[in-house]
């Protein structure tokens, strides 16, 4: 799981180019919206495409995405349950 988070990171870091962020800058249990990483919803979009593109995972509910997308961690533990590729 370990190795898994810090690739979301990495690919988090890519597609939305967070330049001056590291992988060491994002803890597993900051939050990616508001006062954490300050993502919004655009990112939200982009996260959502990433999962699609690289874990076959397709979000039927965009509500879903509050709570997978609330810290790395959540995010890991749903990619982990719910990815194809």
């Amino acid at each position: 799981m370990a190795e898994l988070k810090n690739l979301l990171k990495q690919q988090i870091i890519e597609v939305l180019n967070l330049e001056d962020i590291s992988v060491a800058d994002i803890q597993d249990d900051d939050a990616l919206f508001g006062d954490g990483l300050g993502l919004d919803s655009i990112d939200a979009l982009e996260l959502i495409v990433l999962l699609d593109k690289q874990y076959g995972i397709k979000l039927a509910d965009p509500k879903q995405g509050k709570e997978i997308f609330a810290s790395i961690n959540t995010l890991a533990a749903f990619v982990e349950q719910n990815r194809t590729k």
